[in-house]
């Protein structure tokens, strides 16, 4: 069937969460995401996975119900890569060329790229990606696109990405143990900046800071290129921590606290307010937590990320080149007024990172920070497939063989029939229906223990 090809699965494995995302180009080169299933994360530690099979097992939970989304099955998937353990190596390789009169080609390229991949590592470490940051042609320095120029020697100067090699493995066995063809793994970096960030950003100078549960991943771009990269071992979860602590909560009340009534910046509270937190413990009076204090937790914190992150843009060099400031992303970049704390911070223009501009017809249900890490491994997956033969192979629920119909049954038949198996007539399936439905909530407990607090003025 025309058109399967153009389906790309992604999962972003995160410190809290791990997201799957079905999603297809359209005629205007645009991402429309067929679904997408969000599940709280196991076996994960600050961007990296430590325990495959309690991670495969949310992974392929996650995917059997995007399946049950979409009714596309689907069984290659492309996967994000984070953590400490990346960094950048820089090489340069180069060769002469026999023809010096003749064009330089892609495949001449390629060779390059592939020879940059030959280096020495240290012990325990792999390479995740090469990125070109500019070629050399005889004499002629900085070329974004040596193809079609002529000359005797091609050089280049090259972004080595490398990393933990226990780490890629412990991905690789999460996907093979969730019964997964693993695509590619693409550097979840690289594929924020996909998402969220503008050409002219790229190319003028800017700061990607995309503030994940446990890691904020710092990637500046100038003139088109990745210029720096470094992971810090501290996200989110350290500000639930905090408040978890300060405030003598349990971890899940705590994050939905943060979530749902946190502020980064402290002075935008113009009247204080006391959240009341209901306790279960017979003879323990509630909790009682005041906003303006919440909001000093949250921001004393995150003062102390913002100053890690200004020393890593320092440290590389470029601190001086970012025309368009610093672009906040990620889970982290949904606190309220965390972007006027940047600003205050920093000094520097700031933004926050929604994914939404490459998506045709968004929802607000997706195109948030938190969902920049997915949307970009989508769009960078496709990117992979537009230089590969091979497609992705799915299928269509509606197309699988249906199963041999049932015979009718007859009055005889059905007269012996147990009361209980009997078909039940489409009205009465329908009343059952909302009676079970009505009657769910006094079984269901709520999503969010956030639904017992009350906000006294």
């Amino acid at each position: 069937m025309e058109g399967k090809s153009q389906y790309v699965a992604a999962i972003d494995v995160g410190t809290t969460k791990i997201v799957a995302l079905l999603g297809k180009r359209n005629e205007n080169n645009k991402l429309e995401i067929e679904g997408f299933i969000r599940s709280e994360s196991k076996g994960i530690r600050r961007g990296e996975v430590l325990n495959p099979e309690e991670v495969s097992g949310v992974i392929s939970n996650v995917i059997t119900e995007l399946q049950k989304q979409t009714k596309i099955i689907f069984s290659e998937v492309f996967v994000g890569i984070a953590g400490q353990h990346i960094h950048i190596v820089r090489d340069r390789k180069g060769f002469n060329r026999t023809a010096s009169d003749a064009r330089i080609s892609a495949s001449e390229v390629e060779t390059l790229k592939n020879e940059a991949r030959n280096i020495a590592l240290d012990e325990g470490k792999q390479i995740i990606d090469v990125l070109a940051l500019n070629y050399i042609v005889d004499n002629e320095m900085n070329i974004e696109n040596p193809i079609g120029m002529p000359g005797k020697r091609l050089e280049a100067n090259f972004n080595i990405m490398v990393g933990s090699i226990d780490s890629i493995n412990r991905i690789e066995t999460s996907i093979e143990l969730s019964e997964l063809k693993l695509r590619e793994i693409i550097l979840e970096p690289i594929a924020s900046a996909a998402a969220v960030l503008h050409d002219d950003e790229l190319e003028a100078g800017v700061a990607l800071v995309d503030i994940g549960g446990g890691t904020t991943d710092i990637a500046i771009f100038h003139d088109n290129r990745l210029r720096h990269l470094v992971v810090l071992p501290y996200g989110g979860y350290v500000i639930t921590k905090d408040i978890k602590e300060a405030c003598g909560l349990n971890e899940r009340v705590a994050e939905d606290l943060k979530v749902q009534y946190g502020m980064a910046l402290s002075e935008t509270i113009k009247e204080d307010k006391t959240i009341v937190i209901p306790t279960k413990i017979r003879g323990r009076d509630p909790k009682e937590i005041s906003m303006r204090n919440l909001a000093n937790i949250i921001q004393a914190r995150m003062d102390e990320i913002i100053e890690a992150i200004m020393f890593e843009i320092h440290k590389s060099g470029f601190a001086d080149k970012l025309g368009y400031g610093i672009v906040i992303t990620g889970g982290g970049a949904m606190l309220r007024h965390v972007e006027q704390l940047f600003n205050f911070r920093t000094g520097r223009d700031v933004r926050i990172g929604y994914p939404g501009e490459h998506l045709a017809g968004i929802s607000d249900s997706i195109n948030e920070p938190c969902y920049a890490t997915g949307v970009g491994l989508l769009m960078k997956g496709f990117e992979s497939l537009d230089g590969c033969r091979e497609r992705m192979k799915v299928e269509f629920a509606d197309e699988k063989p249906k199963k041999e119909e049932e015979k009718p049954i007859n009055e005889e038949q059905s007269e012996d029939k147990p009361e209980e198996d009997k078909p039940q007539k489409p009205g009465l399936r329908k009343t059952l229906e909302k009676i079970k439905i009505s009657l769910g909530s006094f079984f269901e407990e709520p999503e969010s223990k956030m639904n017992e607090l009350v906000t006294i003025k």
